[in-house]
This record gives structure tokens, sequence and C-alpha cells, in this order.
């Protein structure tokens, strides 16, 4: 049996959008937002513009997308220095895909990461496709999600 070690997590969202009519109409406000973490910079958020947001600032469906993408790299990396496997350089060009009904009401489908890492000698390439393998399972995002997250990773190796 697996035993389980809780981690929390907390953030503040403030709604700076309100203006002079609050929510009077579904056009009187602006979906702007600010995410504030303990601690950390604020982040500025809104809709996405094709539901009325900011298309200025970050939006929900912009920071899940990051959040799986920048998890998924985080456990490679972490991966790739127990094994030895060195990486000089990494980026990823994640795409998702989400479905919205009739209702308004949507899901992401999918998810699919577009890894390209630097490593220094080609000997590692085999493990370093599979350290993305199991990063794809360590994942706690991905882990998180009711669907799976596909990657198609690819290489640039230094030496022999």
């Amino acid at each position: 049996m697996t035993e389980w070690r809780e981690h929390n997590y907390k953030s503040s969202i403030i709604w700076t959008g309100a203006g002079t009519q609050g929510t009077k109409s579904y056009l009187s406000y602006e979906r702007d937002y600010e995410i504030h973490i303990e601690g950390k910079p604020s982040i500025k958020g809104s809709s996405d513009p094709m539901f009325r947001g900011n298309p200025d600032v970050h939006n929900p469906e912009d920071m899940f997308l990051a959040s799986v993408s920048a998890c998924h790299m985080l456990w490679f990396l972490h991966i790739c220095s127990t094994n030895r496997i060195l990486v000089s350089a990494y980026n990823d060009h994640a795409e998702g895909t989400m479905h919205e009904g009739e209702d308004g009401a949507g899901q992401f489908t999918s998810v699919t990461l577009h890894p390209h890492a630097t490593i220094t000698r080609k000997a590692d390439l085999r493990k370093a496709h599979d350290a993305h393998i199991e990063a794809n399972k360590k994942c706690f995002i991905a882990n998180s999600l009711n669907f799976p997250v596909h990657h198609h990773a690819t290489f640039d190796c230094l030496g022999d």
C-alpha cells in the first residue's frame, strides 16, 4: 500500500473588473482578476478573449496548460539528474483542446506536450526518452486529470 504525504497550497484571487456597475449586465463588467500567493509576485488574469476577457493577460486555460507542461519538465529534469543524463536546454510547446457544450460548460479533452531537450551524449538518448515516459507517470498535474497527457519528445545531442 502506498503511503501518501499531504501537501497543502493556498492562493487568493481578487476580482478587479467590477468597474462602476459590477455585474449589472453581462457587458457591464471586466473579467480581470489578480492571483496572490504569499511571498510570490501577483499574476494578473482574465477570461479568454472569446469570453470577453483581456487578451493581454493570462487566462485560466493558459495557466492550466502551462502547469501541465511545467510539471512534466520538472519531473523530466529530476529523472535525468538522478540518472546522470546531462540536460543543458529544454523547451516545450504544449497544445491543449477544450470542448465547450451548448450550455457553455466545457472541459479539456486532450493535452499534448512537445518537449525538446538538449543532452550532452548521444548514448543517453534512449534513457532520455524513457525519462519522458517516467515523467508522464509521475507528474502531479497530469495525474489529477481525467484524460491522458501525451508527449512527442525531440532531442539535440551535443556529442557522441
